[in-house]
């Protein structure tokens, strides 16, 4: 299984290619002469940016504010590029698993390639928490302050899409949509 480490990457950021509405999300790391992308859903990109600043909210809580994790980013960190090119599609992301190394002070994050088995395993909760070898893996690690911007970014990104329609907060695309609450009327 090839595993593709970033320990620590140089830039790690979500990312899109196309238009609101038919965007594709990425993943994508690099360092040195490596640039590794992956494609997810942007259901995953909203969770895995969720989890991670509740992760990093919590390291914080437990350590009374002593943990090298910043409140918001710090100034400068942000990064608001567009992906590097080429966008090489290495795996689909299936699963994705995020811990803390409190040895180490850094966020791991964990992409596994999507299963053909992945929705069977979600059925049955131990074959979902055990890794497949045979899988390929992005792996991250990030210091407290560039989590804080990946996930600041990663938040934006999702939120970028199309706006919201005011009735059934459903995606309204430039020409409109069939509204449920308005009977089947355009708007």
């Amino acid at each position: 299984m090839p595993v593709f480490d970033y320990d620590p990457p140089e830039r790690f950021v979500a990312g899109t290619v196309g238009e609101p509405g038919s965007r594709t999300f990425f993943l994508q790391a690099r360092a040195g002469g490596r640039l590794t992308s992956v494609a997810l859903e942007k259901a995953q990109v909203a969770a895995l940016a969720e989890r991670v600043g509740e992760l990093l909210d919590e390291i914080v809580r437990r350590s009374g504010g002593q943990a090298p994790v910043p409140a918001l980013p710090p100034s400068g960190t942000e990064d608001t590029g567009p992906l590097e090119v080429p966008i090489e599609e290495e795996f689909r992301v299936g699963t994705m698993s995020l811990a803390w190394d409190s040895d180490r002070q850094v966020v791991v994050i964990e992409c596994f390639e999507v299963d053909d088995d992945d929705v069977e395993a979600l059925e049955d909760a131990e074959a979902a928490l055990a890794p497949d070898p045979a899988r390929n893996l992005l792996r991250v690690s990030l210091d407290g302050a560039s989590a804080r911007a990946f996930s600041q970014r990663a938040t934006a990104l999702v939120a970028a899409g199309r706006p919201p329609c005011p009735f059934c907060a459903g995606p309204l695309d430039p020409a409109g949509h069939v509204c449920p609450r308005a009977n089947g009327y355009r708007r």
